[in-house]
């Protein structure tokens, strides 16, 4: 049953539907993946917490996951998602900085700030494409590993899927990045920084510095970041336990 919840997911995906259609969706099919797999998965002989099973723990990991797996999806992938945040804007890459210093200095600064938006732009877009991974590894934990979680520090539920998830990730979001940063002229004005620079005179290195790799590189350190804050949620704050389940094992530690 998990399996055919999963399938079901993935089609709804597929069919690419509303953002907010999909949220929905995504929240609501991990929950009943999750109940559905312990319903069928009820050995309690296992380690323990509180009277808790292994069964409960799984399922409280797979809702918690699935709550911020969809709070960070809805933060990050909007308009200004990353460009109006204080914590998640994208500047250049780092070897690009100095590029942006120097042509700012010579009056070239509203270029340097097109490629930053539409840098931002790329990753709002491309974090959209975040929920078919993290479905997959949550298919691929297995009962033992949630009850450890449920124990676990307080960001150990997205330590652990970051571990399992981190480069399938970017390998996934590497064409979309591509994708994005050419169709919202990214590429077209950050080349065009790149190339200003090396033309300068008092450029005796030329530069080009790798824009795919590090705007997937951010995009998926600021998931999984919005992913933490939502598991310590759970696990501090009573009110962010949104289901029996989730009152029940984080409510006992």
């Amino acid at each position: 049953m998990l399996k055919r919840s999963l399938l079901v997911l993935l089609g709804f995906f597929c069919l690419q539907a509303s953002q907010a259609q999909f949220l929905k969706k995504l929240g609501k099919q991990l929950e009943t993946a999750a109940n559905q797999n312990n319903s069928t998965n009820t050995n309690s002989s296992g380690p323990s917490l509180a009277g808790l099973t292994e069964s409960d723990a799984g399922g409280a990991i797979k809702e918690a996951l699935a709550k911020g797996v969809a709070a960070g999806i809805a933060k990050l992938n909007k308009k200004d998602g990353f460009f109006g945040s204080d914590v998640y804007k994208l500047l250049l890459p780092p070897d690009a900085v100095k590029i942006g210093n120097t042509l700012r200095q010579i009056g070239l600064g509203p270029q340097v700030d097109k490629a930053i938006l539409q840098i931002n732009r790329s990753a709002e877009k491309a974090v959209g494409y975040a929920a078919p991974i993290f479905v997959s590894a949550i298919k691929q934990m297995t009962l033992t590993d949630a009850l450890n979680l449920v124990k676990g520090g307080q960001t150990s539920a997205t330590d652990f899927f970051k571990s399992k998830t981190t480069d399938s990730l970017k390998t996934a979001f590497m064409p979309v990045i591509k994708k994005t940063l050419d169709s919202t002229a990214a590429t077209r004005y950050y080349s065009d920084i790149v190339n200003n620079y090396n033309k300068l005179p008092t450029t005796f290195n030329k530069v080009n510095p790798d824009l795919q790799d590090y705007v997937t590189t951010m995009a998926v350190n600021a998931l999984f970041d919005q992913i933490a804050k939502e598991e310590l949620a759970i696990r501090a704050n009573p009110a962010a336990r949104t289901t029996d389940l989730l009152k029940k094992v984080f409510g006992a530690k």
